[in-house]
């Protein structure tokens, strides 16, 4: 519990800190002291973050879904964009650094005042005798318009002054630009999201595969992530999506959604459109644990999709290959984790073997049961760069097909999000995997 409060107050002191960074560069610097800009984007800097931790723990603390869905769209955004934003302000520093040291260098540096001046104007001019009147030099302490008015310095104060206008203007060009780059990139991550996700095709040799599946297809879609954000009109993009390219299989890998049944159930109402000639089945991934794992397979059930529970299939008869699936890792906490014994222990060897397993990190296991091709998701590719570079840390494949020993694993970056309803650098999709048998 101590362990749990330290890292809560420590995220908590992180995201002070960038917040207070952003509202530096964006309002305190480019706006003036009691202007409206400067109360706006205050008040923006304190409401943002309190929409962001709304959407990320209303879920979790009960709240009605329709105040998550009111809290999820701003609250989660603003996170995609705060990113972004630190990112393009980073940068900036060093532009805003460059930019006024070359203002600076340019600009005229005031005139040194010759102390040796007075003193010599003291001194009578030549033709001080013919009537002129010699000037006098005021008292110490005076100034050219009387006792007690110190003495200007016209010069200084300018240039003073020009340099306040100078540091604004670059801090506003700078931050203006940091914030058009930040808006333009999760505007695009967005619409490539909601636009629905692309089809991504792959052929997969397997030396087991009878000559008769050659070819054998099977659309696999991970992390659509219904929830307060996604709904049923994502899923029904999906479902038209998958049908249109007439897979013979269809392997729902998990993480399906971010809610419960009574908040989702129809948002999820629409696969059971699915349609495959050895139909469609389902594995659950990490977040169908956060969401009831049990009502949610039996309800995946009734939609006309097979949960595979640490069991194994035929496809194909005898011309075919196995198909199991495995429950994911985090249902180790509820007594109800991946028991690849009870799927693929008593199997014929022969015969090869396609697992269905939501997180690449059971390849190993895999390896050791004698899968021939693991697929799986989780990763989303990273979904919002740099992401990926966090992933890799976590998974041994973030995204495509790469060889363990004998095994092959194929990693979808997924058909939804997670959070922010954005992605950059790691689009969206639902990849079609052709089989192919080698001796074909």
């Amino acid at each position: 519990m101590v362990v749990v409060l330290i890292v809560v107050a420590v995220v908590l002191a992180l995201l002070a800190a960038v917040h207070w960074y952003v509202w530096r560069r964006l309002v305190r610097d480019t706006s003036m002291p009691g202007s409206l800009a400067r109360r706006v984007g205050t008040v923006l800097v304190w409401l943002l973050p309190l929409l962001s931790v709304g959407a990320l723990v209303s879920g979790r603390a009960g709240a009605p879904f329709w105040l998550e869905r009111v809290l999820a769209w701003p609250g989660y955004l603003w996170l995609a964009v705060l990113l972004y934003l630190v990112l393009a302000l980073g940068v900036g520093e060093i532009v805003r650094a460059v930019w006024l040291r070359r203002l600076k260098a340019r600009a005229p540096e005031p005139p040194v005042r010759d102390e040796a001046a007075p003193a010599a104007a003291e001194r009578a001019p030549v033709g001080a005798g013919l009537g002129e009147k010699p000037p006098t030099r005021p008292l110490p302490g005076t100034g050219s318009q009387g006792p007690g008015t110190a003495d200007p310095s016209p010069d200084g104060e300018a240039h003073a002054k020009s340099e306040i206008p100078r540091r604004m203007f670059v801090s506003r060009a700078v931050g203006g630009s940091a914030a058009a780059l930040a808006l333009g990139t999760v505007g695009y991550g967005t619409y490539g999201v909601l636009r629905g996700p692309r089809v991504k095709r792959v052929t997969v040799p397997l030396a087991k595969l009878p000559r008769r599946a050659h070819g054998f297809r099977i659309a696999v879609v991970s992390d659509i992530h219904l929830g307060p954000v996604l709904g049923r009109a994502h899923t029904q993009r999906i479902v038209d999506t998958i049908n249109a390219t007439s897979p013979d299989l269809i392997a729902v890998v998990g993480d399906l959604v971010d809610g419960s049944v009574a908040d989702l159930g129809s948002a999820a109402a629409p696969l059971a459109q699915l349609q495959a000639r050895h139909g469609a089945f389902f594995v659950t991934g990490n977040h169908e644990y956060f969401s009831g794992a049990e009502e949610w397979v039996q309800h995946v059930r009734e939609l006309g999709l097979r949960p595979l529970e640490n069991q194994r299939t035929e496809i194909g008869g005898t011309a075919g290959f196995d198909l199991a699936g495995v429950n994911d890792v985090a249902g180790e906490s509820e007594g109800d984790g991946p028991d690849f014994g009870k799927a693929l222990g008593d199997r014929d060897p022969a015969r090869a073997a396609v697992l269905l397993a939501h997180q690449p990190v059971v390849i190993h296991d895999a390896v050791d049961h004698g899968v021939d091709l693991q697929l799986s998701g989780h990763t989303h590719g990273g979904q919002l760069w740099p992401g990926n570079y966090l992933a890799e840390l976590a998974n041994p494949t973030v995204a495509g097909l790469e060889r363990y020993g004998d095994t092959q694993l194929y990693v979808t970056r997924g058909a939804g999000a997670w959070g922010p309803p954005v992605r950059v650098g790691a689009t969206s999709d639902i990849t079609v995997v052709q089989l192919a048998a080698r001796q074909a």
